[in-house]
């Protein structure tokens, strides 16, 4: 069984204390906020190109192991 870790043992990202914090001060109506919401979005636009890009090698990738099938030979 996992034992729950008291407060004092917890680890925060520093990062994403920074930005709970900036936004605790500035808001979610601020640019900053908006600037930081649509970095996210651009983020997870990259990471889908990736998979894309990895997705067609693959596919690419099998349908060139398909294309090289055994051909029959008659021999007499």
């Amino acid at each position: 069984m996992v034992e729950k870790k008291s407060k004092e043992e917890a680890f925060d990202c520093p990062v994403g204390a920074f930005f709970k914090e900036i936004n605790g001060v500035f808001g979610k109506r601020s640019p900053f906020y908006e600037h930081m919401t649509q970095s996210k979005v651009e983020f997870l636009k990259g990471i889908r190109s990736l998979v894309d890009k990895r997705i067609e090698h693959l596919e690419k990738k099998r349908s060139t192991k398909t294309a090289k099938g055994m051909t029959k030979i008659k021999v007499e």
